[in-house]
């Protein structure tokens, strides 16, 4: 059974997404190729309603948390997150599903979302190993997972179809709290 928490930090607040809430986003996901990277179609405000159904299926299955992102700085509305892929008896879950607005990136919102979802994951949850999984050819993905922390731990070849039938090869991340332990210190 999945439990609905809020996190927060000074930089950004995680809520449970909802379909009482998720239109907050349409004007962020509403922005050209924002998720060129992903499977996942959130252009309109009609496909943005079903990627929520999906991941909100996926909540009630217990295989994932979806939040909603705002930033705190901005004070505004800027994405989504997810803890995803949930395996409570290996104690693995993966962080992804996220996307912020382009004017909510490179600011340092998606750190301060990371920081607060690894420390939930490690403590609160009690996990012991947190994966991503990182389209090859967003480095900029890559490396702020990799400034986490997260070791590369494979790329799965041409594994994944893309809204514009490109097959990618996904780049597999892992993060053990010890290794989270050294960047926080």
């Amino acid at each position: 059974m999945v439990v609905d928490v809020t996190l927060e930090n000074k930089r950004a607040r995680l809520e449970p997404l909802s379909l009482a809430n998720y239109k907050l986003l349409i004007p962020a996901a509403s922005q050209k190729k924002l998720v060129q990277f992903s499977p996942s179609d959130i252009e309109t405000p009609e496909k943005l309603r079903a990627y929520v159904l999906e991941a909100l299926k996926q909540k009630a299955n217990g295989e994932a948390i979806p939040f909603l992102v705002y930033d705190r700085l901005k004070n505004a509305y800027a994405g989504c997150t997810r803890f995803m892929n949930i395996d409570p008896k290996n104690k693995v879950l993966e962080i992804g599903s996220t996307w912020i607005g382009r004017e909510f990136q490179g600011t340092g919102l998606n750190r301060a979302i990371k920081t607060l979802m690894v420390d939930h994951a490690f403590g609160a949850m009690g996990f012991e190993k947190i994966e991503f999984r990182i389209d090859e050819r967003n480095t900029r993905s890559r490396r702020a997972v990799e400034k986490l922390g997260a070791q590369l731990e494979g790329i799965l070849r041409k594994n994944v179809y893309l809204l514009d039938d490109y097959k990618r090869n996904t780049c597999c991340y892992g993060l053990l709290p010890e290794e989270w332990k050294v960047q926080k210190d």
